[in-house]
């Protein structure tokens, strides 16, 4: 599997360590919804995602559009409650959220949704995630990210101002509130030279 990634010149470091969530710092969006970003939580970030590129069972997808079957334009691969996350410091991730939101949250972080980004050419539309409990009930997504940053793009649902956060080398970005009721997400494909990037993404039981 090809990949061209430039490591990040400020987490020069192969030790996987995650650092205190205590200096997240939290945005509020409007209409209830927010996201909280801490960059760079995950040290040694980019020998994680050299790890997960060879070692995931990355699938590719085709999906109905319109009259047409296409490929969607990223890789995939997902971990239910009970399954191993491939490697420790994910389940540590997940258990540090877990902790760390339990006052609002509720309950923990269970499952783990991964998307790989090849290049450019790789994008996942305007969406949120509304199947399942997340169309009706405020309930939160953690997304870590590792490899070349992208740019995360979040509006309101139904169209409105934009708000872009880069994520990569490390980054975390939790969308919470009504967030996924109330705003959409998107990577959008871009024509700029981009590296590889893998997005992980906790999720409470039941939402998707």
């Amino acid at each position: 599997m090809t990949r061209h990634l430039q490591g990040s010149l400020f987490d020069q470091t192969d030790e996987l360590r995650l650092g205190s969530l205590h200096g997240i710092r939290r945005t509020v969006l409007g209409h209830g919804a927010w996201i909280d970003v801490l960059p760079g939580w995950l040290s040694g970030s980019d020998a994680l995602f050299e790890r997960l590129v060879t070692e995931v069972p990355w699938r590719a997808e085709r999906r109905k559009m319109y009259d047409n079957v296409v490929d969607v334009p990223r890789l995939l691969a997902f971990y239910g409650a009970d399954d191993a996350l491939p490697h420790p410091v994910l389940e540590e991730a997940r258990d540090a959220l877990s902790d760390h939101y339990a006052g609002e949250l509720g309950e923990p972080f269970t499952t783990a949704g991964l998307c790989y980004y090849r290049d450019g050419r790789d994008s996942v539309a305007w969406h949120g995630d509304r199947i399942g409990r997340g169309a009706r009930e405020d309930t939160m997504v953690a997304i870590l990210s590792v490899g070349t940053p992208r740019d995360l793009l979040l509006r309101p649902t139904g169209g409105g101002g934009t708000v872009r956060r880069p994520l990569g080398h490390g980054d975390l970005i939790v969308m919470g509130g009504s967030c996924q009721r109330t705003w959409e997400h998107s990577i959008p494909k871009t024509t700029r030279a981009a590296g590889p990037r893998i997005s992980v993404q906790f999720r409470p039981h039941g939402v998707q």
